[in-house]
């Protein structure tokens, strides 16, 4: 495969100056231009000038050149399989509009190579598209013809940008771990998401308990069919009521005359995104409670990473399905 050359630009109806002052804000905790939280964020170790080292996820460049307000240039880390440079640029046309460029020259080596144009220039596409897409709403209010992300590249952020992975009820739910000392059954899970996202523990509940995914309801239906044979009651909608919150977190849950069962929503907020850690405890009551929770105890796990992988993927997703583009928008391959 050979150099590859990649740009994108779009004409924009404000003046250069204007335009490069949003250009200067890039990697900053207030971009507004980079596509986060659907991304994940552009970070550098210390304020944009040359030798600002950083990148988004995996893959890392360093700031080469910068006239403020006009171009930054990136000179990519050549162990992730580029060797070569990406350039975001304000050129004025006139007084009051100009074009926001980026363009990409490289040569890929490695895995990169295959990785290309099976997965990676799709990914790109859509990113700078986004980004043009920021842009011009932030000079217009609004986006005449927004990207839509294709199957693949929508599958591509989500895992790029959303990971969730059991952990221990962490020590800061302190609603929940005042509750009950009683632990028959205790587990949680943790995602991390990008900057961006809410930081409400209730909104994130809401997410996680009021739109499970499709297969939850299926086994939650499976469920009240089968407990009334041994002498568990029926749940409904009651076994998720928010029953106690602070800003961080908030706990819901009920008690059952088999069990008492509580969840805990928990929001950990820092300059680099949010850790969203969903725990759950239950106390048997009863034998049946003890035979049901046995049972249970088998798929919560899974039940909860699917449902708090589902809430993530849908906070981080772009709002549509396809990539488009408009006809002042030009991406060119070589």
């Amino acid at each position: 495969m050979g150099t590859i050359v990649n740009v994108h630009e779009r004409e924009l109806p404000a003046s250069a100056d204007a335009v490069g002052q949003l250009l200067d804000r890039i990697g900053s905790v207030d971009d507004p231009l980079w596509p986060a939280p659907t991304w994940p964020p552009m970070r550098f170790d210390r304020p944009l000038g040359v030798g600002a080292d950083g990148g988004h996820g995996a893959i890392r460049y360093r700031v080469a050149r910068y006239e403020p307000g006009r171009v930054i240039e990136f000179a990519f880390d050549p162990a992730i399989g580029l060797d070569g440079i990406h350039v975001l640029e304000v050129q004025p046309r006139g007084t009051d509009r100009c074009v926001l460029r980026h363009r990409l020259v490289g040569r890929p080596t490695g895995a990169m190579r295959l990785m290309w144009p099976l997965v990676v220039r799709a990914c790109h596409d859509a990113v700078l598209e986004h980004l043009l897409d920021n842009a011009e709403r932030a000079v217009t209010g609004t986006v005449r013809e927004p990207v839509r992300y294709g199957r693949r590249v929508r599958l591509a952020a989500a895992a790029e940008s959303v990971r969730v992975r059991a952990v221990p009820v962490p020590a800061g739910a302190g609603l929940l771990n005042a509750w009950s000392a009683r632990r028959d059954l205790a587990d949680a899970i943790a995602v991390r998401v990008p900057p961006g996202t809410s930081t409400d523990p209730q909104d994130w509940a809401d997410r996680i308990f009021r739109d499970p995914p499709a297969v939850v309801l299926a086994l939650l239906r499976l469920r009240n069919a089968l407990v009334p044979l041994i002498g568990v009651e029926r749940g409904d909608a009651t076994a998720f009521a928010t029953v106690a919150r602070t800003d961080r977190e908030v706990l819901l849950g009920v008690d059952a005359s088999h069990l008492d069962f509580r969840a805990s929503v928990l929001v950990e907020p820092d300059e680099s995104g949010s850790t969203v850690t969903v725990s759950a405890v239950a106390a048997v009551r009863t034998r049946a409670g003890r035979a049901y929770l046995a049972v249970v105890r088998l798929v919560h796990p899974a039940v909860i990473w699917a449902m708090v992988r589902r809430a993530a993927r849908r906070a981080t997703a772009p709002t549509a399905a396809s990539l488009r583009r408009t006809p002042d928008q030009q991406c060119r391959q070589a």
